[in-house]
This record gives C-alpha cells, structure tokens and sequence, in this order.
C-alpha cells in the first residue's frame, strides 16, 4: 500500500507541476508566446521580463503555490520523506509539463514552495540571501541559483542529520536549479544576462 501511495503522490505531484501558471496568465492576459520571447521559458522571471511586475508576482504566485501545496500532500500521506519525494516530482513538472510538450520553466519559484514545507529554517535563510543578491547585483538568475545552493548546504549541513536520502534530495534539487539555468551562467560569465527590470523589446 504504501508503495502505491508513493506512486500516487508522485503522479499527482507531477501533474500539478505541469500546471503552467506562466503560460495562463500570458493567455489571461493577452501576453506573448512566451516561448518565444525573452528567455523563452515558462517561469515567473520570463514573465516580469516581458509581461511586467503585476504578471511576474501572479506567475510566481501560482507556481510557488502548487509546489507548496504538493509538498503538503506528501508531507500528509507519507511524512517527511513524502514532502521530499513530492517536490521532486513538482519540480520535474514545473520544469518538463507534460502538458505543454515538456517545455516550462526553471524551477525557482516552484522551489520557494516547497523548500518552506521541508526545511522552513533553511529556507527563510536561504530566501533572505536571495533578495539581498538580486537587490546588490539585479541578477535573477544568480540569487536564484545562490538560494538553491545555500539551502542544500544547509541542510546537509545541520538538518540531515546524516541522512542520505535527505542528502541527495538536497543535493538533486540544487542541482536540478543549476541545470536549467546553464545557459544563464554563461551568459553571467560573458557579461550579457540580463538585469532585473530590463524589458524585452
């Protein structure tokens, strides 16, 4: 039974992910194809790009919302390591819908719900670190980037307890961040991403 249940969840969590709220408020919205303009994903940051703040704080809103909510049915049905197991599966969602030919977004507000229901102490550390990196240096990416890292190593660090399994949770979600943004690091490295506040044309 408990098998099943980790099934379960697991598909639930994805089909929740796959919830495009980027792609909904575009089409509420009248907004553009958004993969087709700016970064050409689907999340909150694409959104304030070239939608503006109103539609980036909804997008962002709505995918931190479904991420939380999932890591709450995990959390419910099969405890804590129900919470982990669920917001992998968000994420992956959020990341590759399969409602929208696996092309989302990247992750981080998704990230921002369900990082508060598994670990809230290293997640407030870690979204406070965030802002003060966004606001210093208008970099989305790098504080997004930044937030995921620093709350792996926290609870690697002090909330793992050795756990392996929380280890590598830790570690995949991170991950998973910095993977969907490597195209942000190079352009980071070259000196062309782009700041906060810049609209696209």
């Amino acid at each position: 039974m408990t098998i099943l249940t980790y099934i379960l969840v697991a598909v639930v969590a994805y089909l929740m992910g796959s919830i495009s709220t980027g792609l909904l408020i575009a089409k509420m919205f009248d907004g553009p194809n958004l993969r087709e303009v700016g970064s050409k994903n689907t999340g909150a940051s694409n959104v304030l790009r070239t939608m503006g703040l109103k539609s980036g704080l909804l997008t962002f809103v709505g995918d931190c919302l479904k991420s939380l909510l999932a890591a709450l049915i995990g959390l419910w049905l099969l405890g804590h390591y129900g919470a982990l197991w669920a917001s992998f599966f968000v994420i992956l969602g959020h990341n590759w819908p399969v409602f929208f030919q696996f092309k989302g977004g990247k992750g981080v507000a998704s990230s921002c719900g369900m990082m508060i229901v598994c670990f809230p102490i290293p997640a407030l550390i870690s979204y406070v670190v965030a802002i003060a990196i966004i606001a210093s240096t208008k970099f989305i990416s790098l504080g997004s980037m930044c937030m995921l890292t620093l709350y792996a190593i926290l609870v690697c660090l002090f909330y793992s307890g050795g756990d392996w399994i929380v280890i590598l949770w830790a570690i995949v979600m991170a991950g998973l961040c910095i993977y969907r943004h490597r195209t942000n690091v190079t352009r980071l490295l070259n000196g062309t991403e782009s700041k906060i506040g810049q609209k696209v044309k």
